[in-house]
């Protein structure tokens, strides 16, 4: 990750707050909250790697992230891109301010927080990215002429089948989508099924 100018130490501050702020807001499965780093952090860092697998600017961007929860993928892709602007977005006040807290205790200055629907916000951004927040086919309208680039969608299980009925519901052609495997990068099991897909204009 040629951008990374945060220290071990940073990262090791993002889990704790993480593991704090669970204690009083579920924002991350319990069973999984000891897992912080590999399963969350670095789950989100695989749409940086697919944008630089690509060959694809990470510099002075405008990304949105819909349905963010506590912060995911927004938070960790902020620190390891910091001349990007990240509005996080959440329909859910509580994980919002999860999200806030967060990006307030790791002094990042490109982290705005919305408690707002996606669907509600105005303007475009270059990329929107998402966690598996719900099917492909829910989520495409609520972000539909909110980005200039591509959508950037983090999924997992058979994403083929759910490609193939956007496809169809949307008009949008096969050559628009690729579906890329995490496990291009990471070895991990935990990766092993779930994918970083983009959804170009």
């Amino acid at each position: 990750m040629n951008q990374k100018k945060y220290r071990r130490e940073d990262f090791a501050r993002a889990c704790e707050l993480y593991e704090e702020w669970n204690a009083k807001i579920n924002v991350i499965s319990r069973k999984d909250i000891d897992s912080v780093f590999e399963h969350h952090f670095l789950h989100s860092f695989s749409i940086f790697e697919y944008l630089i697998s690509r060959g694809e600017s990470t510099e002075g961007l405008d990304i949105l992230d819909v349905g963010t929860g506590g912060g995911f993928p927004g938070v960790p892709l902020a620190m390891i891109m910091p001349s990007c602007r990240f509005t996080l977005c959440d329909s859910i006040g509580k994980k919002v301010k999860v999200a806030q807290s967060v990006s307030e205790g790791l002094g990042l200055k490109n982290v705005t927080c919305v408690n707002a629907r996606a669907e509600s916000l105005e303007g475009e951004y270059d990329y929107v990215v998402s966690r598996a927040v719900t099917s492909l086919v829910n989520f495409y309208p609520w972000v539909k002429g909110k980005y200039k680039k591509s959508i950037l969608y983090l999924k997992g299980g058979d994403v083929l089948e759910e490609i193939s009925e956007l496809c169809r519901k949307f008009g949008l052609s096969a050559s628009q989508i690729t579906a890329w495997p995490i496990s291009n990068w990471l070895s991990d099991d935990y990766f092993a099924e779930k994918f970083v897909i983009e959804i170009r204009k």
